[in-house]
């Protein structure tokens, strides 16, 4: 059982930090930069980057890790008291509610109304801005969350 939970550890570990530097650079960077481009331009390329994502490793990615964090939820409520179960639970729970649940509530509802709106289109001005004073924040959360949770995790292995 124990190199379940260390494999298991190591792998959420190493996907929540890739996580944590995707959402980083969309909240660092990547939106100003769409945004600075002007407003068809910004909406057509992240229109793109929405359709190409969910066709891409990021998918598999994103699900895998989320499994790898509830599993770390379990092993930790199962071995509570035990080195790091405490950091696999609140780092886990954290990943969760802080990276899927908030993307798959917040910012996937904006990523479907932007695919929605025509980049030429008499709503789009509205809609962009809209989308950009909306999901930006919510992205927010998911890199404090995932970084978060990352530290969490580190700090799981280095106890186990």
């Amino acid at each position: 059982m124990e190199e379940v939970i260390i494999a298991t550890l190591w792998f959420a570990t190493i996907s929540v930090g890739i996580m944590a530097g995707v959402y980083f650079a969309f909240s660092a960077f990547v939106m100003q930069a769409l945004d600075a481009t002007g407003r068809a331009t910004g909406m057509v390329a992240m229109q793109a980057i929405n359709r190409i994502i969910v066709r891409s490793l990021f998918l598999p990615l994103f699900f895998a890790s989320s499994l790898a964090c509830l599993l770390l939820v379990v092993f930790g409520v199962m071995l509570w008291g035990s080195a790091g179960a405490w950091q696999m639970v609140t780092g886990g729970v954290l990943y969760v509610a802080g990276m899927l649940l908030v993307t798959m509530v917040g910012n996937v509802p904006l990523n479907n109304a932007l695919e929605a709106t025509d980049a030429g289109g008499p709503e789009a001005e509205a809609m962009w801005r809209r989308y950009m004073q909306r999901w930006l924040p919510w992205n927010h959360v998911r890199t404090v969350s995932c970084t978060v949770s990352l530290v969490l995790l580190i700090g799981a292995i280095a106890a186990r």
